[in-house]
């Protein structure tokens, strides 16, 4: 994708190593990137993690409205409206497409700290946006990026902070009732994160009594609460333990504070790559999609991207597969289990 980007080096980290990651990225935050002020759990929820395919858990009440709310996005279009026109307006060093991004989640969008310099953010998400700010704006380093966590995304897209956000970001009905997404551009499932020496097999009995790790806000979080309300998650099981970002789970575990984690596989696996100490138990049991989100009246915007996603899937020197192959290839099963559907659009003009 971009002259100069470096492949990363962090394979066979033990616990502690993965431990000191988070560290350097905690510095590198407050050095480098400004982040997005934390109002706890915010409204609207987000995840950098998860989500349930079909309505579940707090989703449920617009069950009948949305049913396959990854479906519910417009018809691809190039062309400009006053979404675009004012991002275009913007003078000098402001001229720069604003996305909302991890920088703590591994070969999704993070800082290598063994790049050196100044540890540029890059990963699957940070391709993306880098494509989205080149259709825009001509220039694919004209964008900023702006961390965010986990639970002030949506909040961040409605007070106007970012453009939109790219950041692992589940396609459900809760939130399509506060922002608009593009067509799903990932397709994954929650899992169970646990210690390999754990007895815990995966989503089952094997959980009773003990204590899960979720991020705040996220729809992991809503699901275990709304499977644990209906009886379907075993008993015992303590959801107390929630976090601002996904990251801080892997922490958890690793100082022996929770059990298990529970986010969707794709962020998983790369937690997994991070501590050879851990594993995947057991098979995803929700299917999910991620999608870029936007202010729910910037129509132009979400076609535009969503043209963007159409060419960036059917490029096959520098897009979708191109990330796939440098970022998830090594830490994912297989390219045809991620890459979703063919989008199916609304035609609303």
């Amino acid at each position: 994708m971009r002259a100069g980007r470096l492949r990363t080096g962090l394979k066979g980290w033990g616990g502690v190593g993965a431990m000191a990651f988070a560290c350097v990225l905690a510095v590198l935050a407050a050095l480098l990137l400004p982040m997005v002020p934390w109002h706890g759990s915010g409204g609207g929820g987000g995840a950098d993690d998860d989500g349930h395919g079909v309505a579940r858990g707090s989703q449920a009440r617009a069950a009948e409205e949305c049913t396959a709310p990854e479906k519910q996005t417009l018809a691809p279009s190039g062309d400009d409206g006053p979404t675009i026109d004012e991002i275009r307006a913007r003078k000098g060093e402001k001229r720069k497409l604003v996305v909302g991004v991890d920088q703590n989640s591994y070969r999704w969008g993070y800082r290598d700290p063994n790049s050196g310099g100044d540890a540029e953010l890059e990963g699957f998400d940070i391709d993306l946006a880098h494509r989205i700010a080149k259709d825009i704006l001509g220039d694919e380093d004209a964008v900023q990026f702006k961390a965010i966590p986990t639970d002030q995304r949506v909040p961040a897209i409605q007070d106007g902070r970012v453009d939109m956000v790219v950041r692992t970001m589940t396609i459900n009905c809760d939130r399509l009732q506060d922002v608009a997404f593009s067509a799903p551009y990932f397709r994954t499932g929650q899992q169970v994160l646990a210690p390999k020496s754990s007895k815990i097999t995966g989503y089952n009995s094997t959980l009773a009594g003990k204590e899960i790790c979720t991020a705040a806000g996220s729809t992991a979080l809503s699901t275990l609460e709304q499977d644990q309300q209906d009886g379907r998650l075993a008993e015992g099981v303590d959801l107390r333990t929630t976090v601002p970002n996904q990251l801080d789970c892997l922490v958890r575990l690793q100082l022996g504070e929770v059990d298990a984690v529970v986010t969707d596989g794709a962020l998983a696996a790369s937690q997994a790559a991070q501590d050879p100490t851990v594993e995947l138990k057991g098979d995803a049991f929700t299917t999910e999609y991620y999608g870029v989100a936007m202010k729910k009246d910037a129509d132009d915007l979400v076609r535009r991207v969503n043209r963007v996603l159409e060419e960036w899937r059917a490029d096959r020197a520098g897009g979708w597969q191109h990330s796939y192959d440098e970022w998830l290839s090594e830490t994912m099963d297989d390219a045809a289990k991620s890459l979703p559907p063919t989008p199916q659009y609304l035609r609303r003009s």
